[in-house]
């Protein structure tokens, strides 16, 4: 066949790829900002089914006709509630008592013993978050803005969601834009041209259309749970993972284009030069995040195969799509420096990655010592990391009103008033668990639930005739209800409910399960700490297991999850003094270690990946030492691009004011810099090169590369 012919075949082909790829966007596009309609945020929904709050969860609709969550509103004044006042609540009350998913008759108002604030609690009808969050809106629609000095919050954990779910609507818009620009911009400064950067950036668009319509049909037929933290990571994990991939595939095809004359033939072979490391880059990212699986929170088990469908769709994407765009726009996508066909070999002997090399040939040793014994050392901040259980003043950056509400109520009332602590014991054992309960230190009062109107669940009625009417008994079962001296988020009340639940649990023939908002956030951390006691070892086990089917030996793997173990635990370690002395955040949520070590050392491993799989190409033309070289500098300014991007799209989490998010995103930023400039520039081609051919142990690329490590020694 003619040249020409075999030109317009390539083409050919590319253009079909293209063409068919529109037609997948033009159905998945419509998807892409409607993932908030199928997200759920309720804490209670993702505990494990044999957790003591769920159990009681479950107990709980045996004495309601409707499921609800409360919502606070508190009217404070400090000068004292006026008549003025009262009058303005009872008005109120009157009209939300009305709203649609408000679920009355409402409990009466409940003024404080200092006369300085009134809190009217209302039962939310128990629908999904969306719902909650219209009501609460509403809510606060009716009570409107302070008024002369009386200020009003609606707070409570119906207020606390419909924050959150506002805060994580932005995610379909200001998370993603960010996103965009960040990724646009570094691309512009990466390839200096104004035309090229438009191909990572539509493949990226393409991966993130196609993840988003697979996760919402699957939410939407509750095949898996999405909540607002699994979107968010989802947005940047596209784009990050996408453009990472990107710019490897580009860079192997511009070096291939100075050596074949076709685009077609330069991206076959940069194809079949790269898709290698790529596909077990993502195979590995995928792998690991699967291993979520294996938890017993119901979010942890539904982020793993989220975020492992974006980097699937996103491998699909970045090994089909791309490479048709940029057959399509061959050398003249490089405008204004398009490679010429001169069959030139990459530089290595002069550039930034040319010095680089030289200082590692030359001080190998004391290049890797000094760096491992850095990190190391970072490690040492781990001491600082703080708690691991963020209260609900303590998930925002921003005070929002369920955070100054429930500020109000602490001043007023016992801080626990509104989110009990519940009780379910059998009826015969009732006074005596209620009177054991009554003893634990940190409860400061215990209702039974009974058959009168505005009594129950939250109710906070002060009436002592509550005590003497008869419990309500549904299949010979009591619930009571403790009210705790500390907020329901605090230390101590969790130390409350630990203490109470050894109390209760130590009455005869009782059965008694706790329950309630803090129940809930303490089996939350308990499973989280279980989680990663489990998750961590499957983890790298399967890394391991990857890496040496990769670079088919068995010392290298193992040298690999050493140095990124040692990466994660500085990063924590540095993270720790950051989050401490720069942001001024409590602690981390019980989630932070897990999330932030399968990102870390999924996406961490990916740079280790491209270096030592270049290295191991070289390794079998040059030689060990001389691969590692050489590997070094062809790969040095992609891979610090790539972790560049990376840590720039996982900086824009930092635009949604949620400290958790924040969090992780900092770390899995402050991790991939770290991988990337230190471990994978330094500690690993230091390690390789001072070890040689002996790390490709037990290949035969070890003993070969022996045998020529020893005849130049000679």
């Amino acid at each position: 066949m003619s040249r020409k012919g075999a030109w317009g075949r390539g083409t050919l082909v590319a253009l079909l790829i293209a063409l068919a790829w529109l037609v997948v966007g033009g159905l998945a596009g419509p998807y892409t900002g409607r993932l908030s309609e199928v997200a759920t945020n309720d804490n209670a929904a993702f505990l494990p089914t044999d957790a003591e709050a769920t159990r009681a969860q479950d107990l709980s609709e045996l004495f309601v006709d409707q499921l609800t969550t409360p919502a606070l509103i508190v009217y404070e004044r400090t000068s004292g509630i006026t008549d003025a006042d009262r009058q303005q609540i009872a008005a109120d009350t009157a009209e939300i008592a009305e709203l649609p998913g408000v679920v009355g008759p409402l409990p009466p108002p409940v003024p404080s013993a200092d006369g300085q604030a009134v809190q009217v609690i209302v039962p939310v009808d128990d629908e999904q978050g969306e719902e909650i969050a219209n009501v609460v809106a509403e809510l606060r629609g009716v009570v409107g803005a302070d008024r002369d000095g009386l200020t009003i919050n609606v707070t409570g954990p119906a207020g606390l969601l419909a924050d959150l779910i506002d805060v994580f609507s932005a995610i379909d818009g200001r998370l993603l834009l960010v996103t965009l620009c960040v990724v646009l911009l570094i691309l512009l400064v990466v390839y200096r041209s104004p035309v090229l950067w438009i191909f990572p950036l539509l493949a990226a668009g393409m991966s993130f259309s196609l993840a988003t319509a697979i996760v919402y049909r699957l939410a939407e037929a509750d095949v898996l749970t999405l909540d607002g933290q699994a979107q968010g990571i989802l947005t940047v994990l596209v784009f990050g993972a996408g453009t990472d991939y990107a710019l490897l595939l580009v860079a192997r095809y511009r070096e291939e284009l100075h050596r074949h004359d076709r685009p077609a033939s330069a991206m076959l072979a940069a194809w079949r030069g790269s898709a290698p490391a790529i596909a077990a880059s993502a195979g590995t990212t995928i792998a690991s995040l699967l291993c979520l699986l294996l938890s017993s929170l119901t979010s942890n088990q539904a982020l793993g195969p989220v975020a492992a469908i974006g980097i699937g769709a996103t491998l699909l994407v970045m090994l089909t799509l791309l490479p048709a765009l940029l057959v399509l726009g061959g050398r003249r996508a490089f405008w204004p420096r398009q490679p010429r066909l001169d069959h030139a070999e990459p530089q290595t002997e002069h550039g930034v990655w040319g010095r680089v090399a030289r200082f590692v040939a030359r001080r190998h040793r004391s290049v890797w010592l000094v760096t491992a014994f850095a990190l190391a050392a970072l490690t040492l901040g781990l001491t600082q990391l703080g708690a691991t259980t963020l209260g609900e003043s303590d998930l925002f950056t921003e005070r929002t009103d369920s955070v100054a509400g429930q500020e109000a109520i602490a001043r007023h009332y016992p801080a626990g008033t509104g989110s009990p602590a519940v009780i379910f014991t059998r009826q015969e054992t009732a006074e005596q668990v209620a009177a054991v309960a009554q003893e634990t230190p940190g409860v400061v009062a215990v209702r039974p639930v009974t058959d009168r109107p505005g009594a129950g669940p939250g109710s906070g009625s002060e009436d002592d005739s509550e005590m003497i009417e008869p419990p309500r008994v549904v299949d010979g079962i009591v619930q009571l209800e403790a009210t705790l001296a500390d907020a329901p988020d605090s230390d101590g009340a969790e130390e409350t409910i630990r203490e109470l639940r050894v109390a209760v649990h130590a009455v005869p023939a009782a059965d008694a399960v706790v329950g309630g908002v803090t129940a809930i956030n303490i089996d939350t951390a308990d499973a989280s700490t279980r989680d990663r006691n489990v998750i961590i070892p499957v983890v790298l086990s399967v890394i391991a297991v990857i890496l040496a089917l990769l670079l088919r030996a068995l010392l290298a793997p193992l040298l690999l999850v050493a140095t990124v173990l040692l990466s994660y635990g500085a990063t924590l370690g540095l993270c720790a003094l950051i989050f401490k002395y720069l942001f001024d955040f409590p602690g981390v949520d019980a989630s932070f270690p897990l999330f932030a070590f399968v990102f870390l050392v999924a996406l961490g491993i990916d740079y280790n990946i491209f270096l030592m799989s270049r290295i191991r190409q070289e390794s079998v033309k040059r030689g060990t030492r001389s691969g590692v070289l050489y590997g070094l500098v062809v790969t040095g300014g992609v891979i610090t691009s790539a972790g560049v991007v990376l840590a720039a799209t996982f900086s824009a989490l930092a635009v949604l004011p949620l400290v958790v998010l924040i969090e992780l995103g900092v770390a899995v930023a402050v991790g991939v810099l770290i991988d990337t400039i230190i471990v994978r520039s330094l500690l690993v081609p230091a390690l390789a090169y001072d070890i040689g051919s002996k790390i490709w142990w037990p290949s035969r690329l070890a003993r070969v590369g022996g045998e020529r490590e020893a005849r130049d020694a000679g």
